[in-house]
């Protein structure tokens, strides 16, 4: 990343009860400039149901924002959402350096050049194309931390009116989830690629 740490994301069952009214994208990004951030409830309402609260599912939210022409266009987008079944108490989020103990997911703020090398590394030792759905909703909690955490894949986001509002990353970033299970062979992969320019 050119700006700010990795961020972990480590799903806990141990620990007690906490809420913020901060939203799940503004907490990423406290924990990308360094800070470890623990709570099991946050402010967004979309946040929370994708990531497996008791909250209703968007239809009526996203049609009344003037997101989808039609309530049928509203209520499909809403069913697309990622949705995090596993329990869970609380969520930890952290920035990861070199000697950071193990996360469920890892959140990078890339370049589209960086972003580049990312996909090329996943497809290194496979030979597989990267796969990935984004709607252009939810992307920091759902498609990037829900999705991710529930599916074992890598996604890439290109982001989402709220979060890219309430959160504040460039213009110039997309977002990139790894599932823990996969680092190693990203990273594997990213020593053994060309650069761009090589």
């Amino acid at each position: 990343m050119d700006r700010g740490y990795p961020v972990g994301v480590k799903f806990l069952s141990d620990r007690p009860a906490s809420h913020t009214e901060k939203l799940f994208c503004e907490l990423i990004q406290q924990a990308r400039q360094g800070e470890t951030i623990s709570f099991s409830e946050q402010g967004c309402p979309v946040g929370a149901y994708v990531l497996g609260r008791d909250a209703p599912r968007p239809e009526e939210y996203y049609f009344n924002s003037g997101r989808y022409s039609s309530q049928e266009s509203a209520v499909r987008a809403a069913e697309a959402l990622p949705r995090l079944e596993a329990p869970y108490s609380s969520i930890q989020l952290f920035p990861l350096t070199e000697d950071t103990p193990d996360f469920d997911v890892m959140l990078l703020f890339l370049s589209p050049e960086k972003a580049t090398q990312l996909v090329q590394a996943f497809s290194y030792h496979s030979g597989r194309p990267l796969t990935f759905i984004t709607g252009g909703t939810a992307s920091v909690c759902g498609d990037c931390t829900a999705a991710p955490a529930t599916n074992g894949r890598i996604c890439i986001s290109v982001g989402c009116k709220g979060s890219r509002k309430h959160s504040k990353y460039g213009e110039d970033e997309l977002i990139a989830a790894i599932p823990f299970n996969l680092v190693k062979d990203i990273h594997e992969g990213l020593l053994a690629i060309p650069g761009i320019f090589d």
